[in-house]
Formats: structure tokens, C-alpha cells, sequence
């Protein structure tokens, strides 16, 4: 009898083993490491939806120069909080962003989203991926994080719709760079010009004398000239009142403003086409150039390469945007469905933390999107930037997702493509005015 009772106890306690080791089986819960004042890395904050916490997979365009440095820095920090998951690097390359967005595209219409992927705060963000419900809220991490109290009141509502913050800003970049050689600049007796005129007038003067003036690449480059001198001609109120439909794209200003940009392309590269951003810049500091327009992730690249500051290379805002600080900035988000979610709240826990992004920031070329990182750590072109971050009037950029959406952008881009190949203003100007009309504020 005793015998009996024996083995049915121990047949139920065996059934209730497995019964408990299957309810336990899902995502790991809230892990939490105290790390620097008032942060902590927290998986808490929403129900998971089962996944495994092993893995995750981040989608990014961050492959070469300061960018994939930066980011290998940054996934350094994650590894050393996160040792049990395994950081799965899916990293597209090429166009700005533009090859990875296809890629991305088709894995999100296919049911197959990445853990976290990068996206460009503003219309890139909520015109795209929260218009399509593609993407969850992260209030719940920025209260647990505190991050409210260190991100720019500029930033959040960019990254905001209906009282919701949708994703983690890790930088702050300038799009309105010029970069000079030094050098040729002075073997010319040319001083670094601040206005378009005085800029056509250098550029004239290198022309003569065989030098390449200003060094372009690939479209998106050609795109992110032109939003450039779109700031200069317009200045920065009538630049932002493009973007919102106050001042329309078929006014004289804009006309204006097309054909300086056509000028500025009678002084660039022939092969600009063939070329990437890094082969652009490159250009500049090789001695083959005088000027590069670029995002300051050209200074990343250019100390990857060995080179020095103030002596290889040289910066200042475009000509005629002095005092205007044309920004983007990169952020990562958390899709709808994510195959591990509480792996890529880890790493946007990372991504938004003091640690992540003072490890990123100085190799990546840009300055923190939280307002308490250490100055010390960034260089003599990042330090400058973060004052004129501060003191500047901020608009957004064109190329890199914040003053328009994606459909809008497509429709710019393709006007442009026209352009470059046929260079008729009065065309590219017709063709900009009916994209406002078609994807724009001007229906």
C-alpha cells in the first residue's frame, strides 16, 4: 500500500515538473543593472510577447568609415550588459540609408521585422512607420529611464505623435557642413568664404586653377547639396515654411534658389555619380579638392583615416547659413511583433543611455542627443558643434528624414534625378511644385 501511494505522488510531483518548466519558458523578465546615476537597464514596462532573449537583431546602414566604428562601439557596451544575448549586426550599406530602407521595406510588408531598426527622427519616423502602426510607443522606457530629463526639448516632439514617443535619439548631426583643405584654400590666397557669392568667387578662382572646387558623390549627396543651398538662398524661416506649405514652391525665391544650385553644380567632379560619400570627402583631404558638403559623419571618416584637424582638414557652416544649425538625428525603434522584444528594449536601453552614447558619439562623428555627456570626450570640430547646437537656429534636413515624409522625399529625389541629367530649372521647379501637391502640405 505504502508502495503504491509512493510512486503516485511521485508520478504527480513529475507531471507538475514539466507543467512549470513549460510555463517558464518565455522571454527572461525585467534585468536590471544599476549602471550610472538615475539609469538602469530595464526590460520591464509592457507584457512580452514570447520571444527568446538570446538574440537581436538590429538593422542599421552604419558599414563603413566613423559610422560602423561608432556603432562597434556602442555594441561593445551592449555586450558587456548584456552578455547572454547575442547582438546580430544587420547592417545594409550604401544611399544614406536608402539600399537598407528598400531591404527593410520588404521585410516588414513580408511579416518579417528586425529586433530594432535605425530610423531618422521627424517626418521619416511618424510619416512612415507610425502612420503604417509598424512601430510601439517607448513611453514607458523613457519614464523608467528618466530620459525626459535629458533629451532635447527640440527632439521629443519630432519623435512624438498623440502624446507618444516612438523611438531612442542616440545623436545629434549637422547637415550644413562645408569642409575645406586647408592647404589649397591658402595656396590660392582664398579665405574661407560665409557668403554665396564670396563661395562662387573661390570657386571660380580654384577652377582656374585645375583644382576640383567641390568635391560631390553619389544622388543622395547631390540631395543633400541642395538642401543646403536651399538654406542659404531662403534663410531659415522661408527654408521651414517650404516644408509646412506657408511659402510655395513655384515662388521666385525658390527659383532663385534652384538656380544657385545649379551653379554649384557647374563646379563639382565629373565622376560624381561613380562616387561615395567617403570617396567624396576623401577628395578634400587627398588634396584633390577644395570643398565637400557633408554631414559632420565626414569628420568620423576623415579621423579614421589619420587626419588632423584644423591642419588636413577644415570646416564651417555652408556658405550663407552662418548662425543656422541644419540638424538630423538617428534613433532606433521597437516594431510592432518583435521577434525578441525584450532583447531590443535591452538594446534601446543601451542606445539611450549616457554610457551607449558617449561610447558612439565621438567615433560616429556626431555629438550626444542627451544633454549630459562629457565634453571631454569629443573632439575640436564635436565641441564646436555642440555650442552651435545650443546657440543656433535648428531646422531640419531634407535627405535625412526630418522635414519630410517618405513619399514626398521620393518624389524630390526623382525631380532631382531629372535635373542632374538634364539641368532644366524651370522643369525641376514645375516638378518640385506638383510633388508639394501630390505627397506634400500643398494638397
Amino acid at each position: 500500500m505504502f508502495k503504491k501511494i509512493h510512486w503516485t505522488v511521485l508520478s504527480m510531483l513529475l507531471v507538475l515538473s514539466v507543467i512549470l518548466t513549460a510555463c517558464g519558458g518565455g522571454e527572461a523578465g525585467t534585468a536590471v543593472a544599476e549602471t550610472q546615476a538615475g539609469e538602469t537597464t530595464t526590460s520591464s514596462g509592457a507584457q512580452t510577447t514570447g520571444g527568446s532573449m538570446s538574440q537581436v537583431e538590429v538593422f542599421s546602414w552604419w558599414t563603413g568609415g566613423g559610422e560602423a566604428a561608432g556603432l562597434e562601439a556602442m555594441i561593445g557596451v551592449f555586450g558587456a550588459r548584456y552578455p547572454e544575448i547575442e547582438f546580430i549586426n544587420a547592417a545594409v550599406a550604401g544611399g544614406a540609408g536608402t539600399n537598407a530602407r528598400a531591404v527593410l521595406a520588404t521585410r516588414l510588408q513580408a511579416g518579417d521585422p528586425p529586433d530594432s531598426w535605425q530610423g531618422h527622427a521627424g517626418q521619416e519616423l511618424i510619416g512612415t512607420y507610425v502612420a503604417a502602426g509598424q512601430i510601439e510607443p517607448l513611453n514607458f522606457l523613457y519614464e523608467e529611464q528618466g530620459w525626459l530629463d535629458v533629451m532635447p526639448e527640440t527632439l521629443i516632439p519630432l519623435i512624438s505623435q498623440d502624446g507618444n514617443i516612438y523611438s531612442v535619439p542616440v545623436n545629434i548631426h549637422r547637415a550644413n557642413v562645408l569642409w575645406y583643405n586647408p592647404a589649397i584654400l591658402s595656396e590660392n590666397n582664398i579665405a574661407v568664404p560665409t557668403t554665396l557669392e564670396e563661395w562662387f568667387a573661390a570657386m571660380d578662382i580654384l577652377k582656374e586653377a585645375g583644382v576640383i572646387p567641390l568635391a560631390m558623390g553619389e544622388q543622395w549627396t547631390a540631395m543633400h547639396l541642395f538642401e543646403t543651398i536651399l538654406l542659404a538662398t531662403l534663410g531659415p524661416n522661408a527654408y521651414n515654411q517650404l516644408w509646412t506649405g506657408e511659402l510655395g514652391w513655384d515662388s521666385p525665391e525658390v527659383t532663385v534658389a534652384l538656380q544657385n544650385f545649379d551653379r554649384v553644380l557647374t563646379y563639382t567632379n565629373s565622376d560624381a555619380s561613380s562616387l561615395t560619400w567617403q570617396d567624396a570627402a576623401q577628395l578634400v583631404v587627398n588634396g584633390d579638392a577644395a570643398f565637400n558638403v557633408m554631414g559632420d559623419w565626414a569628420e568620423g571618416y576623415f579621423r579614421e583615416l589619420g587626419m588632423r584637424p584644423t591642419v588636413d582638414y577644415g570646416w564651417a557652416p555652408v556658405p550663407g547659413t552662418v548662425g543656422t544649425f541644419q540638424f538630423l538625428s538617428d534613433s532606433f525603434v521597437l516594431p510592432v511583433n518583435a521577434p525578441h522584444r525584450d532583447a531590443a528594449i535591452a538594446w534601446l536601453t543601451v542606445a539611450g543611455s549616457r554610457e551607449g552614447q558617449e561610447a558612439f558619439n565621438p567615433v560616429k562623428g556626431s555629438i550626444c542627443a542627451r544633454t549630459d555627456c562629457d565634453r571631454a570626450l569629443f573632439g575640436e570640430y564635436l565641441q564646436s558643434a555642440m555650442d552651435d547646437w545650443a546657440t543656433n537656429v535648428v531646422v531640419g534636413s531634407l535627405t535625412h528624414g526630418v522635414v519630410a515624409n517618405d513619399s514626398w522625399k521620393t518624389e524630390i529625389n526623382n525631380a532631382l534625378g531629372i535635373f542632374l541629367a538634364d539641368r532644366n530649372v524651370a522643369n525641376f521647379q514645375a516638378a518640385l511644385t506638383q510633388a508639394c501637391s501630390t505627397s506634400g502640405p500643398c494638397r
